[in-house]
């Protein structure tokens, strides 16, 4: 339970951050006159806040809340998993393909990667493929939402539904004005702010390390020697190196494919800022993407994951932990209320992001092709952007509710499923796009389609035929037993097999065109 410091702290906090957000909101509202400032900006940005702005989007409360969660239950192998092998992986992505991809989307003045897509292969229909595909996203918003109340409800002693309503209302309806141009502003307060809390978090358990690294070991020993451990076969998510290792090597070169994430340098203006950016970005997500080590100290805090008596759920274990370690003291609540302060940010700033690019596709890729003859101003669709903006926000409450009652293990675990099904799809169109001069839309398109049909077969289909006894896959089998299931599995297969698939029927398509 959060102390009365705690709470009147958190309240005041809470007042000053929505007060400065709005005012930069508005400061950016004014500068937004069309789709096009909505989604790329209509104000020269330096590439240090672009930076700053790209990490705090790709980082999110999946990394400061619900991750390390993952790595109070699992140990060790968690933290070579998501702490090593996801970002090295993802931070190589995001350097090699940004530059093509800058190139290209400012070629095609592409607004969002569904857009980019399609004019990069010359199909409406493919674009307006991705534009559905794009809606799995919300899932990923769905997370966010659900990390950020599980922090604020538990720092203020309040229902989470509640809690959980009031985030929405807020930040969707602030999004529905300012747009790129505010979202820069604001995601590089946060990543500032992200800053000092993963710093403060990362040695918030200092005093574990008094008798060395291995006296720290020794301490997660006694509580379960599988937590040291490089695998830990008791989990569903890092049971042996294929897992840890090969599908998060997978998933994390193809996550950068996220719209929120690859189309952010297109707010660059000069292409001399691109390397000033891609460092500023890199250095803060090594940073961020290490937080999830303070699950370690909050599975020491909290050896059989109960707190009086109750047991910790996956996603409570890090707001619990910050409430407890910082209650203790004027000097300790203070530092506790700049850690829930860093923890919203890490929601807020990739919630901003997501919102902004899913509203833009159904506003660009999914409405405007529809209905586009009735459509005669661009302030017609800033209105209908609006409008997607408050559906997306109804989908989210009803999601939202449903994970707070019954999630599978974690929050994290229905998003994961969602968003890497999404770039499965997405990552063959866009590699192919830049890196291949001729490339057939069949080809990409049946790439796609391998990628949701081997993902959803993976992680629905073959665990079904499993439990009917008419299925043995070998090794394989034991990421399809079990209720909770690994969706790194499903994507890493998926995205293995579109490539695959995209190869064979470029060669096969490059053959015919040199015949002819």
């Amino acid at each position: 339970m959060a102390t009365t410091a705690m709470i009147t702290g958190t309240w005041i906090l809470l007042a000053i951050y929505m007060l400065a957000v709005i005012y930069l909101v508005v400061k950016g509202a004014g500068k937004t006159k069309n789709i096009s400032d909505y989604a790329l900006g209509s104000v020269l940005f330096s590439p240090v806040a672009v930076g700053l702005s790209l990490a705090a989007s790709m980082t999110s409360a999946a990394t400061f809340v619900i991750n390390p969660g993952f790595i109070a239950n699992f140990g060790l192998s968690g933290v070579i998993s998501y702490a090593i092998f996801l970002p090295l992986a993802s931070m190589i992505s995001l350097v090699v393909l940004t530059k093509s991809f800058r190139k290209h989307g400012q070629t095609v003045k592409a607004l969002t990667l569904a857009q980019w897509i399609g004019k990069r292969y010359d199909s409406k229909s493919y674009a307006f493929f991705m534009g559905l595909l794009a809606l799995l996203l919300l899932t990923f918003i769905v997370l966010i939402v659900v990390a950020l109340t599980k922090v604020i409800a538990q720092s203020l002693n309040l229902n989470e539904f509640n809690v959980m309503l009031a985030i929405v209302i807020f930040v969707f309806g602030y999004m529905m004005y300012g747009g790129a141009n505010s979202m820069v502003y604001t995601n590089t307060i946060q990543a500032a702010v992200m800053l000092l809390v993963a710093i403060i978090l990362l040695t918030s358990g200092y005093e574990h390390f008094s008798n060395g690294v291995k006296g720290f070991l020794d301490k997660l020993a006694a509580i379960d020697p599988v937590l040291i451990e490089p695998i830990n076969p008791q989990s569903p998510l890092f049971r042996n190196f294929y897992e840890i290792i090969f599908a998060q090597i997978v998933v994390g070169i193809a996550i950068v494919v996220q719209p929120h994430i690859i189309t952010k340098s297109l707010l660059l203006k000069k292409e001399s800022d691109v390397n000033k950016f891609l460092v500023t970005a890199v250095i803060a997500e090594v940073l961020f993407f290490a937080v999830v080590i303070a699950g370690l100290y909050a599975r020491i805090s909290f050896p059989d994951l109960t707190l009086n008596g109750t047991p910790l759920a996956n996603d409570n274990i890090i707001p619990a932990y910050v409430v407890e370690t910082f209650s203790n003291g004027t000097f300790a609540v203070i530092v506790g209320l700049f850690v829930v302060l860093g923890l919203i940010a890490a929601g807020m700033s990739t919630l901003e992001g997501l919102i902004q690019s899913v509203s833009t596709t159904i506003t660009s890729d999914l409405i405007q092709p529809l209905f586009g003859h009735k459509i005669t101003s661009d302030l017609s669709l800033i209105r209908i952007n609006k409008v997607a903006i408050v559906a997306m926000a109804l989908v989210t409450v009803y999601l939202a509710s449903d994970q707070l009652i019954n999630p599978k293990l974690s929050v994290g675990i229905f998003a994961q499923n969602g968003v890497y099904a999404y770039f499965s799809a997405a990552f063959v169109p866009v590699i192919f796009g830049i890196f291949f001069k001729q490339v057939k839309v069949s080809t990409v398109f049946a790439a796609s389609i391998t990628a949701i049909t081997v993902h959803f077969l993976v992680y629905y289909g073959l665990p079904a035929l499993h439990q009917a006894q008419t299925l043995d896959l070998g090794f394989f089998t034991i990421f399809i037993e079990g209720k909770v299931r690994n969706p790194a599995i499903a994507a890493s297969t998926a995205i293995v097999a579109s490539s695959i698939v995209g190869l064979i029927w470029h060669f096969i398509n490059r053959e015919k065109l040199t015949k002819a």
